[in-house]
């Protein structure tokens, strides 16, 4: 099989490597004659995936100790209500960055009083909001490091006399956090970690207070840290994929090296964008997001023409949301470099056949 360019936003690329032993271990896992898919999550063969996985993360990340690390289901968007329902006590602060971060500050309301404390809502969530103050008053701080649809992306993360909670969804792992500056993160995988169907969260273990509110049992952070992400069936397949690509992650160096690569895709990308007279970018650019990048032809009455080579080349998944338009090239840490040389290639031949 030909391998296509996948630009996509998610669920987004994964590591050959990782596919290739998922697809054996669906057949047989460890030899045991039975599915992956089939395997019990309370067998000895699952609980070392799980220890492996969980291992991976702390170590990849450098989670200090004091940490929970949970393997959930529901995706982001049920931490956007988990999160309120545990932690919001008496007031939130949020930082609206695009869409996502809009349908957090949404859920938020339902639990409790939210002070929206810096948007960009107003210019299209084109950059990331700055120098805001963050009020000691509140429960904690919301933001969301990597915005996906706009293609913006934090560089410097506040420091905050409250805690923070972030929504790391579309760059976790992508390059080295200090993890000790957050009390709470959450990232579906299906971008940089695995596949869809599994949701991580690392959550400092003091952070999570009594609460006076009644929370429902699988809505309950304390539940999952007790029974070790195994309250319910977890998502077995999900979590192995996830492993595997870890591990692939560490042996090509870990987040250190990632980032380095990811940097380099995304100087050659936006170099194209910027010297290539058909296109234009859509953010602020020192808010340009290395994972997800948007742009514009000038004259958008030649997508069409542009999408129907990008197709004819093997790349796929570039046609932007429809909340900014255009294109949306994802670059996530399983897309090789040659990937953006294909896309930036076909747009100097664009560009050459429309002059």
């Amino acid at each position: 099989m030909t391998r296509k360019h996948n630009f996509g936003a998610g669920p987004g690329i994964l590591p050959e490597s990782a596919l290739k032993q998922a697809a054996q271990a669906v057949l047989d896992f460890n030899g045991s004659g039975m599915s992956i898919l089939e395997i019990s999550h309370r067998s000895k063969d699952f609980d070392a995936v799980m220890d492996k996985t969980k291992s991976l993360v702390r170590e990849l990340l450098g989670v200090p100790e004091g940490y929970s690390i949970l393997f959930l289901q529901g995706g982001a968007s049920t931490q956007f209500a988990m999160v309120p329902m545990n932690c919001l006590h008496t007031k939130a602060a949020y930082v609206d960055s695009g869409v996502w971060a809009n349908k957090a500050i949404k859920e938020a309301k339902l639990f409790g009083p939210v002070d929206v404390i810096a948007s960009s809502k107003d210019q299209n969530y084109s950059h990331v909001p700055k120098g805001y103050s963050i009020p000691n008053d509140c429960d904690y701080l919301h933001i969301t490091s990597n915005n996906t649809i706009y293609g913006t992306q934090i560089k410097e993360f506040p420091n905050s006399p409250i805690p923070v909670v972030c929504d790391m969804s579309s760059d976790i792992f992508s390059r080295p956090v200090d993890v000790s500056k957050f009390d709470l993160i959450y990232a579906g995988a299906q971008k940089n970690m695995g596949p869809a169907g599994v949701t991580l969260v690392i959550v400092r273990d003091g952070f999570l207070k009594e609460q006076s509110r009644v929370v429902p049992t699988m809505l309950n952070y304390k539940t999952h840290i007790e029974g070790d992400s195994l309250y319910n069936t977890p998502p077995v397949f999900a979590i192995y994929v996830c492993m595997l690509t870890l591990e692939w992650l560490k042996s090509i160096g870990g987040l250190k090296a990632i980032e380095a690569m990811n940097r380099a895709k995304a100087d050659l990308f936006y170099g194209e964008v910027d010297s290539n007279p058909l296109f234009t970018g859509t953010c602020a650019t020192e808010d340009r997001s290395s994972m997800n990048a948007c742009f514009l032809l000038k004259d958008s009455s030649q997508d069409e023409a542009f999408l129907r080579m990008a197709k004819e080349a093997g790349i796929i998944g570039i046609k932007g949301h429809r909340s900014v338009g255009g294109f949306r090239a994802s670059m996530y840490n399983a897309l090789p470099i040659e990937s953006v040389q294909s896309l930036t290639g076909l747009m100097k031949e664009f560009a050459l056949k429309t002059a």
